[in-house]
């Protein structure tokens, strides 16, 4: 019965000493291997191939009736200027509808009616005669364009692996400062893009000058992309 006693806390003794391994380290590194986490970014430039714009009518009358019927009629003759220049159904969406009553100025006690739409010009050399078409058609409310890519996946492919060039550089160079050597890449997270530029604004005064005159010059230029990576890198001996 004594033996029995005795043997047990041995067993035990001898599973908490070796019987199973230590957990590894979460971070993934092993027992001689160092951790280093670097953040790093790529840029490519690239020619937009699509322009988006804001085209509208804001039509003021005595009666929220006649203000509304008036607006209707006006953003239809708009819609059928961008059909007639070969602007697909899919590539016009209406973003906002408004009704008011206006308490200040000299339209006091009118009402206003306003409708938007954003237009997609598929082909960025039409750009400028789809603009012109909205104002000569009545559109009075104007903003963009947004010159974009139509596929920024794509366009940001070239980036993403610049930066991932970018961060081996970086890791390599702490390595050889240390005397070690990459051993493995133990994680790659995406941190985040940056492509093209913001919207611009043309106001309703800039809109009925554009009304009378040629259609304006869209200039593609390139969009940059730009993206960051945080890659973290198994560092071993020689």
């Amino acid at each position: 019965m004594r033996a029995a006693i005795l043997t047990l806390p041995l067993c035990l003794a001898l599973a908490a000493c070796g019987g199973h391994p230590s957990p590894g380290d979460p971070r993934g590194v092993d027992r001689d291997e160092v951790l280093v986490q670097v953040s790093a970014s790529g840029r490519t430039d690239t020619r937009p191939d699509e322009a988006m714009f804001i085209a509208g009518i804001s039509t003021i009358a005595p009666t929220a009736a006649a203000a509304s019927a008036g607006n209707n009629q006006a953003i239809n003759r708009v819609v059928t200027a961008l059909r007639g220049l070969g602007v697909r159904e899919q590539d016009v969406q209406t973003q906002s509808i408004t009704l008011g009553r206006l308490d200040y100025g000299p339209n006091r006690g009118r009402f206003e009616a306003e409708n938007r739409i954003a237009v997609r010009v598929r082909d960025i050399a039409r750009a400028g005669q789809a603009i012109a078409a909205t104002t000569e058609a009545g559109a009075n409310v104007l903003s963009g364009p947004n010159l974009r890519v139509g596929d920024p996946e794509a366009a940001g492919r070239a980036a993403y692996a610049q930066a991932y060039r970018a961060a081996r550089a970086r890791a390599e160079a702490y390595a050889q400062a240390a005397g070690l050597r990459i051993a493995r890449v133990l994680a790659i997270r995406d941190a985040g893009n940056d492509q093209g530029p913001p919207m611009m604004a043309m106001n309703m005064e800039m809109a009925d000058m554009a009304r009378a005159a040629e259609p304006p010059p869209v200039m593609a230029g390139e969009n940059r992309s730009e993206v960051r990576v945080r890659v973290d890198f198994a560092l071993a001996p020689q």
